[in-house]
Formats: C-alpha cells, structure tokens, sequence
C-alpha cells in the first residue's frame, strides 16, 4: 500500500460518527495492511489532540497484522509488543470514554496478560461503553484467575450486553470451573435478557451442569430451535458436535432419556 493509500485510509476513518460502516471499513483495511508506515501513522495518533484519532489509533494498533506471501496462511501479527507499549500507555492521563473503550479493546485484541491489571480498573466506569469493552477484552483471557474475577463482576452489570459478553466469556469461552463460576451462571440463567440466558445455558452445558435441564427444557419447548439452545443441549448430552438432523424434540428424547432419574 502507498504513502497516499495510507494517508487516505487514515483521514477516512475521521470522515463520519465512531460507529460509521465505511470509517470502520477504513479501519480494518489499515489493520490488514500491517505495514511498518501503518504503524508508524497510529503511532503519532495515538497521542494526538483529538479524541477521534487517539481511538482510531489504538483500534489498529490492536489487530495489525499481514497475509503471508502465498495469501493462504494465518495473517501474522505485526508489532504487537510496540503496539502493547503504545496502548497500554493510553491510560497514564487519558479520560475520554470513546478512547478509553477503544484501547480497552485493544488490550483483549493484543492477548498480552500484562494488560488485565489495566482493564480491571474500568469495570466501575459510568460510560457503558468502557464496560462492555472490558468484558470484551477479560474474555480474550477467559482462563485467567484475574480475568474471571472481573467477568464475575460484570455479569452483575447493570447493562444486558455488558452482562451478555461477561458470560459469553466466563462460561463459554472459558474452561474454568468453579463453585462461584456455576453459581454465575445460574443466576444468568434467570436474567431478563435473551441472550444473557442463552450464553449461560451452554456454559453450564459445557460444565455438565444438571441443574440446567429444567430451564433447558423450557427453552427447548419456544418455538424454533435456537442455535444456542442445542449447543447447551449437546453439550450437557456430552455429543461431540450438534447433530445437524436433530430438532427440539430430538434433544429433548435424549436428555429425557440419559437423566430419566432426575427428570
């Protein structure tokens, strides 16, 4: 990519709102470019004047990354420890939630364990948005101690999808298993959200948890099976993978039978 392709790139994800299609479009072309300029360019703008830039910059200092010469290997990671350096610099003096949640991100995305102490600070913060990216960000850890105790916490936040990625991490992602981890669960699957109660059925599906198969079997019984809903099913049947064939009654024959003693 040339200087001027860069440049453009840059000033295009300036050229709308944080949440524009295009400027994040402009984002993930820089990302994949991965070149040493590109760098070099969110690197000045990580400490820029204005807000904006200094979370653009952050965005692509997380994921820069380049294709192998063939186009068919795993895209390398570029710069990440610079990038970590960079980032987790951000938060010495820095107090806009737009940056904030954006470096935050950043963290998670750059899978340096060196960063859980920095997000742990921001799982209080009063902008939505940072917590969400903290739960985001604990989850591309969701194995370390530090990292559970803070999704612990956020499934409890006061915002569904806050909650909702707290648990996708905790009880999906991660493999961790523990009393207070099985307790989280339960209560999450009571929570008013959907979603929440779904990521929460399949981590207790994934733990084997029996207490899950009455609400399993309400779920199962809403019409239309979710895709959730069998992975939670399948997973406390112990099925490698969910049978392609099977409807709701399907899995609901086989809990039935496998756990008849407990029905």
């Amino acid at each position: 990519m040339t200087t001027s392709e860069i440049q453009e790139l840059f000033n295009k994800t300036l050229s709308a709102d944080y949440e524009d299609e295009d400027a994040w479009e402009a984002v993930a072309a820089l990302r994949m470019d991965g070149s040493r300029e590109t760098f070099d360019v969110a690197a000045d703008w990580i400490s820029a004047e204005e807000p904006m830039k200094r979370a653009r910059a952050a965005a692509v200092l997380g994921q820069l990354q380049q294709l192998g010469l063939s186009g068919t290997e795993e895209p390398q990671r570029m710069y990440r420890d610079e990038s970590f350096a960079l980032v987790a610099g951000v938060f010495e003096s820095e107090g806009e939630a737009l940056v904030l949640s954006s470096a935050i991100s950043a963290l998670g995305h750059l899978r340096n364990g060196a960063g859980i102490p920095v997000i742990l600070k921001y799982l209080h913060h009063p902008d939505q948005d940072v917590r969400f990216s903290s739960a985001f960000a604990l989850g591309c850890f969701p194995d370390d101690e530090r990292a559970i105790s803070g999704l612990l916490l956020l499934a409890r936040d006061e915002d569904a999808e806050v909650r909702d990625w707290a648990v996708f991490g905790m009880g999906v992602l991660g493999s961790g298993d523990s009393a207070e981890i099985r307790e989280a669960l339960l209560t999450s699957l009571r929570d008013t959200d959907e979603n929440v109660r779904e990521e929460a059925a399949v981590g207790l599906g994934k733990r084997k948890d029996v207490r899950l198969l009455p609400a399993l079997r309400g779920m199962l019984d809403e019409p239309g099976l979710k895709v959730r809903i069998a992975e939670a099913a399948s997973a406390l049947l112990g099925l490698a993978e969910d049978p392609a064939e099977w409807e709701a009654q399907d899995y609901k024959d086989a809990l039935d039978q496998q756990f008849f003693s407990i029905r």
